[in-house]
């Protein structure tokens, strides 16, 4: 799945954390006897020997496409809450691994009681499932409706800097179904395109890892082997019970929402009155205990970290400057008052991390690329190899068997080749029809440096796991934004141009994400393009009109406070407009504000490099860091909660939590995240809670009493 800020922090780490957690448990040791404890020394591929590879049309079954399309559905309603609610989005290959294994492996089974089956669940079909599951999903995240697709819109407009611009009118796009398909189905293929003719070098030759690639593929190894499908039904039942637990403590929480502002269990002032006023409550989301219990813990300290320094302790201070600083009595969303310094300032961290990392990434991968292109060999060593014997023996034998497989069925060049511009011929047609300012050759130059782009991008992810997509993309904002210019619709062409290049890089290091897990465990280079195909369709389709159901069920969407407030098309929107008009709207002391911080957030990135590993872990985060200061949410404490709930279970067994932790957080996750369905449908039909349950002060209460009794007379 493509990468958001935190998700450029989280979703690398913590996905390729969670799936090696998983094979912890895998138990794929030797024995005792040889002294040779906790040593894998047996061949992946041996374990297959027998097992027969169907032909890369034979891992296109007709049940991987439907389980598929069914978990694609409600993986992008779990990952469009997201999106909406604070951008922060875990991996959910793990849910997609087990619960893809879980439904085929079910199915199989009764055809094969009933003497009917005819092609059994393979390995390779599997991985077909995963990488279309993840593929559908991750259009929910690249279509940009939480960031720059909704920050087109009239409704983010209205709480911007320029929501008061002459040239407002001009930069504005409201939601579509139609136009956002064809936007989707322009724009999110031509990067599958665009490093396919490269898969060779990536893979065999410069033998990059891909860690969350690898890590999938070793998990999906391990389903197909007796042991590793009996752990995998122990955690699927852990994964379902989780899930009930999650989507019954959610449709019990709904009853006490009502339709006012403040109500139910969400909204529990846990530390008191005037920490709730200030963000820091415990608002009994089992989505973000889970998200919590995946995500690393410094992602989660630096999270309450980053609430501590700004509800904590900056809006304070700096509210005390009303009137000084900023007019009096402007509204909490007006972008010339405190709102104007949570954004800019949020956005200041996230330029000054973005920037220090794009240039560090970039650096290591025009080092690492240098040299293995001067040695003729790659430095980077697959996970497989091994200094003993017994293991090198075994890892011949492996890579002899996945390269054989791997080349097999090749995809010829001329079809990449032929698709990029074909598909960029019919972009530059197609996209200045659906965005007016975005011109013809704005969209020629995007596609011209697109495939560099795309090919640092994959390289650099197969290195450090991590995808820089998010950062082209607002690289594009200011690239075109100011070609544009200000009257000539710069905003709106700007975050267009971001939603192209955002769609062409991300998509380019998943499918060589997927090229890794293919590789491991043979499936088909074929296969793999066609599920990444497949599932990318389907998204264009499923992703779009899940959204269209919370835009519809939801009049405030995108609104400061509310429940679904989209917080990252706010920023999205206000960097395009800092692409076109500079920092003159900014309120008094902002900008300097915003150099310390974008100069803090380097800073705490040099320190973070360059101190003993020992303790960079203990050094936070900047992006992380960002995110709570411009939404006004608890949910670092939900988090943190998460992040306890798992180093408690670690203590007490360390190896049933690496085990069972990512399944529970799935089930977790899911479970809340599946009641969107029902209650968006509720929504929709003008069904409201029966009940509003609110917390007030005892000197309010007492108020309200009195009030209620003067009633009653």
């Amino acid at each position: 799945m493509a990468l958001e800020s935190t998700l450029e922090l989280e979703n690398n780490d913590g996905r390729a954390k969670s799936d090696a957690n998983l094979l912890v448990a895998e138990g794929n040791t030797a024995g005792d006897d040889d002294g040779t404890k906790g040593k894998v020394i047996e061949s992946v591929e041996m374990t297959f020997k027998d097992t027969m590879i169907p032909s890369w049309k034979g891992q296109l079954t007709l049940r991987a496409f439907v389980v598929s399309a069914i978990l694609g559905v409600m993986f992008s309603f779990i990952v469009m809450k997201l999106n909406l609610t604070t951008g922060i989005i875990p991996s959910l290959n793990v849910a997609a691994g087990l619960l893809g294994f879980f439904f085929v492996k079910t199915w199989t089974k009764v055809l094969e009681r009933c003497g009917i089956l005819k092609h059994p669940f393979t390995r390779q079909e599997n991985t077909v499932i995963q990488t279309c599951v993840v593929a559908t999903s991750g259009i929910a995240y690249s279509g940009g409706f939480g960031s720059y697709l909704y920050g087109m819109s009239d409704a983010i407009a209205s709480q911007s800097s320029d929501s008061d611009s002459p040239t407002r009118d001009m930069n504005i796009k409201n939601p579509s179904l139609g136009w956002i398909i064809a936007f989707l189905f322009t724009v999110s293929f031509i990067g599958l395109c665009s490093v396919v003719p490269l898969r060779k070098i990536m893979i065999i030759k410069f033998k990059l890892i891909y860690p969350s690639g690898t890590a999938t593929a070793h998990l999906i190894n391990s389903f197909h082997t007796t042991q590793g499908a009996k752990l995998a039904k122990q955690q699927v039942s852990a994964l379902g019970k989780f899930f009930s637990l999650s989507f019954l403590w959610s449709f019990f929480q709904w009853f006490f929402v009502s339709n006012e502002d403040d109500c139910g269990f969400q909204n529990f002032p846990t530390f008191g009155l005037k920490a709730y006023h200030n963000m820091f409550y415990f608002d009994f989301s089992t989505m973000y205990v889970g998200v919590g219990m995946i995500c690393p813990y410094i992602i989660n300290v630096s999270l309450l970290l980053g609430a501590i320094l700004s509800w904590g302790i900056m809006w304070p201070l700096i509210e005390t400057q009303e009137g000084n600083w900023y007019k009096a009595g402007l509204g909490p969303s007006s972008f010339h008052g405190i709102q104007g310094y949570r954004v800019f300032l949020a956005i200041a961290i996230i330029l000054g991390d973005g920037l220090y990392n794009f240039a560090k990434v970039l650096t290591t991968t025009g080092i690492a690329l240098y040299c293995q292109l001067k040695n003729k060999e790659s430095r980077a060593v697959l996970p497989v190899a091994a200094t003993d014997g017994a293991r090198q023996e075994a890892t011949s034998f492996d890579d002899q068997r996945r390269l054989q497989m791997f080349m097999k069925d090749r995809i010829p060049t001329w079809l990449a080749v032929g698709g990029y511009v074909a598909i960029a011929a019919v972009a530059t047609v197609t996209l200045p029809q659906i965005f007016n300012p975005l011109e013809w050759y704005y969209v020629v130059v995007i596609y011209l440096f697109a495939p560099a782009l795309a090919f640092c991008n994959a390289y650099g992810c197969g290195l450090t796991d991590w995808s820089l997509a998010s950062t082209y993309g607002k690289l594009a904002i200011f690239v075109i934004g100011a070609w544009a210019g200000k009257s000539q619709g710069g905003v709106l062409a700007g975050l267009a141009a971001c939603g192209v290049m955002m769609n062409i890089v991300s998509t380019a290091s998943d499918l060589m994400q997927d090229f890794k897990t293919g590789y491991l465990t043979l499936a088909s280079p074929r296969s793999m393009f066609v599920s990444q195909v497949i599932g990318t369709a389907m998204g264009c389709v499923i992703a779009p009109c899940v959204f269209w159901i919370f835009y519809s069920a939801f009049p405030d969407l995108g609104q400061q406070g509310s429940e679904y407030p989209a917080p990252y098309a706010v920023v999205y929107r206000n960097l395009a407009i800092l692409g076109v008009e500079g920092f003159g709207s900014l309120p008094k002391h902002c900008l300097a504000l915003c150099y310390a911080l974008f100069a803090a957030a380097i800073l705490t990135n040099v320190v973070r490099d360059t101190v003993p590993k020992k303790w960079a872990r203990f050094v936070p985060i900047p992006m992380a860091i960002a995110i709570p200061f411009y939404i006004p949410q608890p949910f670092a404490i939900d988090m943190c909660v998460g992040s306890l709930i798992l180093f408690i279970w670690e203590t007490r067994d360390k190896a049933k939590a690496n085990a069972f932790g990512p399944a529970v957080a799935s089930g977790l996750i899911c479970g809340e995240g599946i009641w969107s369905v029902p209650k968006s449908i509720l929504a929709l039909a003008k069904v409201n809670p029966p009940i509003c349950m609110k917390f007030l002060s005892r000197r309010t209460n007492l108020k309200v009493d009195d009030f209620l009794a003067t009633l009653s007379r």
